[in-house]
């Protein structure tokens, strides 16, 4: 093993990936990390690596106490947040029989009810597409030919149906991954109740707004996912000690791609105003939901 010039051994965990979530977490922290993996023997007939985090040696005290609060929820919403925006990959050995189970535990940590919910019903109902009942699938959910309220009360869960309806893989991994990750994270800081009425809302917004400038003829979570980053960046930026934030590239790199959808710059078809009209939703709850809630109570 060569020990980080500067740096001092912390603390070895047996798990790679716990080894790398806690150095990326320290680095956001301004704490220089890394992980150097060496080969520890138990027996004689027993080797296997151990990932030492070391850390800068004037800052070893601050790192410590960060580890025990780490230990003690490893997944916690935080961590994961801190590793997406510091934008590390995290390298697995391929005999590493844990692979699956932290994907598991990654995934489920980081998701509540109503994430995991909205993300399966989406791929049940694409899924279901490709196997044949794609034209049946999307005359159920597609919205009102035809907008009255008799049309409403008659079918009502037509005003949210599009959101579930995806018409490729690339457009239903980008908006389930960005569903898993910022719905994810406002239902873990904020509650169910907040992530409901944001997927609620931003549906019914972007779905009436897409109608009203191209037809019936749409579908995706994009307008709800739009609302999420727009949620997520304004109240990360009004209320930056809940620590729910989307760091600048990413609102860069999204904003950017909205751009592309309008200047048709594209090779798919883009439900814009949709985007659009999720995206200004979104920030106004975000604001509302500061402004309104008193001492910035959950």
């Amino acid at each position: 093993m060569t020990e980080p010039d500067n740096l001092q051994p912390l603390v070895q965990l047996e798990q790679h990936n716990l080894a790398l979530l806690f150095a990326n977490y320290l680095q956001t922290l301004g704490i220089e990390a890394s992980v150097v993996t060496e080969a520890v023997t138990e027996t004689s007939d027993n080797v296997k690596q151990g990932h030492t985090v070391f850390c800068q040696q004037d800052k070893i005290a601050e790192a410590k106490l960060e580890f025990e609060r780490f230990i003690e929820q490893p997944f916690a919403q935080k961590y994961q947040q801190a590793a997406w925006q510091h934008g590390a990959t995290v390298t697995v050995n391929s005999d590493d029989s844990t692979l699956i189970s932290m994907f598991k535990e990654n995934f489920l940590a980081h998701a509540g009810g109503i994430t995991l919910i909205v993300f399966a019903l989406c791929w049940l109902v694409f899924l279901a597409s490709n196997l044949g009942w794609a034209q049946s699938l999307f005359n159920t959910l597609q919205f009102y030919p035809r907008l009255s309220v008799d049309n409403f009360f008659n079918e009502p869960w037509r005003i949210l149906g599009p959101a579930f309806f995806h018409f490729s893989w690339l457009h239903i991994v980008f908006n389930t991954m960005w569903w898993w990750q910022l719905g994810g994270s406002i239902e873990k800081v904020l509650g169910k109740g907040t992530l409901i009425n944001l997927l609620l809302i931003s549906a019914i917004f972007s779905n009436l707004g897409q109608f009203f400038v191209s037809g019936a003829n749409f579908g995706g979570l994009s307008g709800v996912v739009y609302a999420l980053v727009g949620f997520t960046w304004w109240y990360g930026y009004l209320a930056p000690e809940k620590g729910l934030t989307l760091s600048k590239p990413l609102v860069g790199f999204l904003l950017f791609w909205l751009v592309l959808g309008f200047a048709d710059l594209l090779p798919i078809n883009m439900a814009n105003t949709a985007h659009l009209l999720g995206l200004l939703s979104g920030c106004l709850l975000a604001v509302l939901r500061v402004k309104l809630t008193p001492n910035g109570q959950n």
